[in-house]
C-alpha cells in the first residue's frame, strides 16, 4: 500500500469522479484509476461503485475512507514539523558574549553552528554582563554568555558552566603577600585595580565591600581580565580575579583567599524565561549548551 494510492482514493471519493480527482491532483485520469484499482486488489474489496453516472463509495469504501484520511493527515503533520526545522534556513539569531574572554572559544562555537546551519543570520554583540542581561530582557538578544554575581537575575534562565572562587592577586612584595586568607576589610584603604562597572567580578567586589561598610577605592580600570592580572603583577595594586586566571601567573602573582569565603565568579548561558522565540534561536541555544555547558559546573575564567 502506498500513500499515493490512499491520496488518489480519497480524492475520487471526495470528488465523486475520477476525472475531477485527476484534475485536482494534476495527474492523468488513467493513472488515478490504475492506482485505485491496485489498492482495491491489495485490500481484496472494491472501494468504489463505478456503475452509475457518479462514483460512489461502497460499504467497505465508506469504512476505509476515514482511516485513509487519518493516515494522510498524520503524514501532513510530520511534514509540518519538518518544515518548521527547515525554516532554520531563513532564520536569524542574536548572540551576546562578555568582552575579552578568549577562553570561551566563541569564534569556534559560531563557526560550528554556521556550518550546521549555513543560511542562518548570526548577529554577535560583545558587551558587559549588565548590558547583555538588559539585551535579553528587551528582546534585543536571544542568547547570551554572561558573568554573574551570587544573585540570579530575574526573567532569565541560566545554564551555569563556570563556578569558581574569586581571589585577591598581588605581586610578591605586596603587604598582603604571604597570607592565605584575609577579610574583605583588608582592601578598605587600598587603591585597587578592577574591571569596570557592569561586569560580574566588579559587581561582586562592590557588593562585598558595601556589605562590609565601605566603597572600594578603584585607582585603575581595564576591561580585559588578562591585562588586569598583568597590572597587578606590575605592582599597580591588588586585583580581584578568578582563581584560575591568577594561577596562570605563578611566580609574579600571589593569590589570597577571602575569609569568610563566598565570593565566586560564575559564567552562564542565559536566555529569556520561556526561551527564544524563533527556531534558529532555539537551535543555537541547544548548540551553545552542548558546547559550553557540561552537566556539572567547571572551573574557568569568570571574566566579565
Amino acid at each position: 500500500m502506498e500513500l499515493r494510492q490512499l491520496e488518489y482514493f480519497v480524492a475520487v471519493a471526495e470528488e465523486a469522479s475520477f476525472t475531477k480527482a485527476a484534475a485536482r491532483l494534476y495527474v492523468a485520469q488513467s493513472g488515478v484509476s490504475a492506482q485505485v484499482r491496485r489498492l482495491e486488489r491489495e485490500l481484496g474489496h472494491e472501494l468504489l461503485d463505478r456503475s452509475g453516472r457518479t462514483v460512489r463509495l461502497t460499504e467497505v469504501g465508506a469504512a476505509v475512507l476515514g482511516h485513509a484520511r487519518a493516515v494522510l493527515d498524520g503524514v501532513a503533520a510530520v511534514r509540518l514539523v519538518s518544515d518548521e526545522f527547515a525554516a532554520l534556513v531563513r532564520g536569524r539569531v542574536s548572540v551576546g558574549t562578555v568582552r575579552s574572554c578568549p577562553g570561551l572559544g566563541t569564534p569556534g562555537v559560531l563557526a560550528d553552528f554556521h556550518q550546521a546551519h549555513p543560511a542562518v543570520e548570526i548577529t554577535l554583540v560583545e558587551d558587559d554582563s549588565d548590558s547583555l542581561l538588559e539585551g535579553l530582557h528587551t528582546g534585543r538578544l536571544d542568547v547570551a554568555v554572561v558573568a554573574l554575581t551570587a544573585t540570579t537575575p530575574p526573567d532569565v534562565e541560566l545554564d551555569v558552566f563556570v563556578d569558581e572562587p574569586l581571589v585577591i592577586a598581588v605581586r610578591p612584595d605586596d603587604p598582603l603577600a604571604g597570607r592565605s586568607t584575609v577579610a574583605i576589610d583588608a582592601l578598605r584603604d587600598r587603591p585597587l585595580i578592577s574591571l569596570p562597572r557592569g561586569t560580574g567580578i566588579r559587581t561582586c567586589l562592590d557588593e562585598a565591600c558595601g556589605a562590609a561598610g565601605f566603597e572600594p577605592r578603584i585607582a585603575l580600570e581595564t576591561g580585559d581580565p588578562g591585562v588586569l592580572a598583568q597590572l597587578a603583577a606590575r605592582g599597580l595594586g591588588p586585583a580581584v580575579l578568578p582563581e584560575s586566571l591568577a594561577a596562570e601567573h605563578v611566580g609574579v602573582l600571589e593569590t589570597i583567599g577571602f575569609d569568610p569565603p563566598g565570593l565566586r565568579g560564575r559564567m552562564a548561558i542565559a536566555w529569556r524565561t520561556g526561551g527564544p522565540i524563533g527556531p534558529a534561536a532555539k537551535a543555537f541555544l541547544r548548540h551553545a549548551r552542548l558546547t559550553w555547558a557540561d552537566p556539572a559546573p567547571r572551573s574557568g575564567h569568570a571574566a566579565d
